[in-house]
């Protein structure tokens, strides 16, 4: 399910890995995005949901209010900024949402859990493609309290949910040197109202699927080792994850939202700015940063495949 070239959002900046937060401020605020793959990834969400529902939702009671808050917030600007596809009426506490994409409506009373069949955040993320998650801002920390999670990358929502924010990446390398997850913790909880951070978080997937849990990682896991040089262009895709973070105004909490695109590598090599950098950063990319993220098993094909790509292109190496 790969999106279109000129759709994607590629991470490389620097002509060599570099490790950071790499957030910048986006105007006007946005927390979440259209591309031409709604309707499929729409789809695809709601069969993971409905055949997964306990392990793509998760919520804790305290999360609730920031539930009615992220749902009230993300059609409010659906319908602002994609007046063509949605539109959000309000009758006092009444609201009526709908999706002309998909001829739905979601008929609610604002805070009124008996108007609503599902969780608040359960609703919003079956008319977006982004993964939705609550992060409650509490005195001692940042902790996950709700998330719709259907396109995982190697993670687990049930395993997650209640943890506090450095304790989740805990097994990311690196991460607590020079208290680099403290550091983007304290920001996170400096983030202002009316405010949005996006930043670019790749990773490799063998195929392009986009729902990699760690659940069933028996599932996906060992296609890692059917790369071959024959099909390493075809089967290896470069996974972004354009991550946004918006301040909840009543609650306080923040609305971290996930956006999932994937690329092939014979698509990704038709730029030759995207495949220089792309060859840099595999080339200087440390060893525990490539097993983390899964690419240490076919790295070797990897690199003979933009090498060679490289030289029949009279591009440098």
């Amino acid at each position: 399910m790969s999106v279109k070239v000129e759709q994607f959002p590629f991470p490389f900046t620097e002509e060599r890995y570099v490790y950071s937060n790499n957030s910048s401020l986006i105007e006007p605020t946005r927390s979440v995005t259209m591309t031409d793959r709604y309707v499929e990834e729409i789809q695809l969400k709601r069969e993971l949901l409905q055949a997964n529902h306990k392990r793509c939702f998760r919520s804790l009671p305290i999360s609730l209010e920031s539930q009615w808050e992220a749902m009230r917030l993300i059609f409010t600007e659906l319908a602002k900024n994609e007046p063509e596809h949605f539109s959000l009426e309000q009758r006092g506490k009444e609201y009526s949402f709908q999706n002309h994409l998909l001829g739905e409506e979601e008929r609610f009373v604002y805070r009124d859990s008996s108007s609503i069949e599902l969780l608040p955040l359960d609703i919003i993320g079956r008319h977006v493609q982004e993964d939705l998650i609550i992060m409650g801002d509490r005195h001692d920390g940042l902790f996950l309290e709700a998330g719709q999670l259907c396109f995982p990358s190697n993670w687990s929502l049930t395993f997650v949910l209640g943890m506090e924010f450095k304790s989740i990446h805990t097994p990311v390398p690196g991460i607590n040197q020079n208290d680099f997850i403290g550091k983007v913790e304290r920001f996170i909880s400096r983030i202002r109202l009316n405010e949005a951070w996006e930043r670019m978080n790749w990773s490799m997937t063998i195929s392009n699927k986009l729902d990699t849990p760690l659940e069933t990682y028996a599932n996906w896991g060992k296609f890692r080792l059917e790369v071959t040089d024959e099909n390493v262009g075809e089967l290896v895709h470069l996974r972004v994850e354009v991550q946004r973070l918006v301040r909840l105004p009543m609650t306080n909490d923040i609305l971290f939202s996930i956006h999932t695109y994937l690329l092939s590598l014979n698509d990704l090599i038709q730029n030759d700015l995207w495949l220089k950098r792309f060859y840099t950063t595999m080339q200087f990319l440390p060893d525990d940063i490539a097993e983390y993220k899964g690419i240490a098993l076919y790295r070797n094909e990897l690199m003979h495949f933009l090498e060679k790509t490289l030289i029949e292109k009279g591009l440098s190496l």
